[in-house]
């Protein structure tokens, strides 16, 4: 399979991170990507990061979200969730809008919501709709439960995916 290019804009289309996956396939729950240790990643018109760490990404089916998986390595950062619009997926593309609300679950299993105060500032600056603000926030809460529950995708399932591609490596 090609690579696809995930693209993410904050609202109104200001540009965010931009890197690129390999496809590995789809499920129940969504289409997942697999990113290699050493690969680039750029937000905005900053300087290129290198990845330290494989990871995979689930892009849900019209889910307010987009979730990583990350392989071990110099993070304690085990799941990384961006509450964003439902991405779009293409051949050669995933695109969504970042909506600032992360949820992450630590490797010692904790979980914290992250970016409340962007988020804030961000109502303001971008305008977001009265109903896309509500619209993050009960996401925001239902994926603290299920993230810290381990509830599919977010459990044997993704741990399943990142298994494989780390595997494959």
């Amino acid at each position: 399979m090609s690579a696809v290019e995930v693209r993410f804009t904050k609202w109104g289309g200001t540009r965010h991170w931009r890197y690129t996956m390999t496809p590995l396939g789809r499920d129940e729950h969504g289409h997942w990507y697999g990113g290699r240790a050493g690969m680039t990643l750029q937000r905005g018109d900053e300087a290129p990061v290198v990845q330290p760490h494989d990871f995979v990404m689930i892009a849900p089916y019209d889910r307010w979200w987009v979730a990583n998986f990350n392989g071990t390595g110099e993070t304690d950062v085990a799941v990384y969730v961006d509450v964003a619009t439902p991405p779009a997926v293409g051949t050669h593309s995933v695109e969504s809008v970042d909506l600032d609300l992360d949820v992450i679950r630590l490797r010692d299993g904790s979980v914290r919501v992250l970016d409340e105060d962007e988020f804030a500032e961000h109502q303001v600056r971008y305008g977001y709709p009265a109903e896309v603000i509500d619209r993050a926030r009960r996401t925001t809460a239902e994926l603290v439960d299920l993230v810290t529950g381990r509830a599919e995708p977010f459990g044997a399932v993704a741990d399943g995916w990142l298994r494989a591609f780390t595997a494959a490596g």
